[in-house]
């Protein structure tokens, strides 16, 4: 996985106008943390992915 890591993982069916994933990494990002959002189709989730760029090569 290129030395990332999944920090979180939130369901995709969340209430209407709730972004519990994006509200998780903003608050990492404020921690001086390296994330993002994630949408992992499989599995209907949003993942919240720490560490390098580019793909996550799965």
């Amino acid at each position: 996985m290129n030395g990332r890591m999944v920090l979180e993982r939130f369901p995709a069916g969340g209430p209407r106008g709730s972004w519990p994933a994006e509200e998780f990494a903003q608050a990492r990002r404020q921690e001086g943390q390296t994330v993002e959002v994630v949408m992992d189709i499989s599995s209907d989730t949003f993942l919240v992915v720490a560490g390098g760029g580019g793909d996550l090569g799965e």
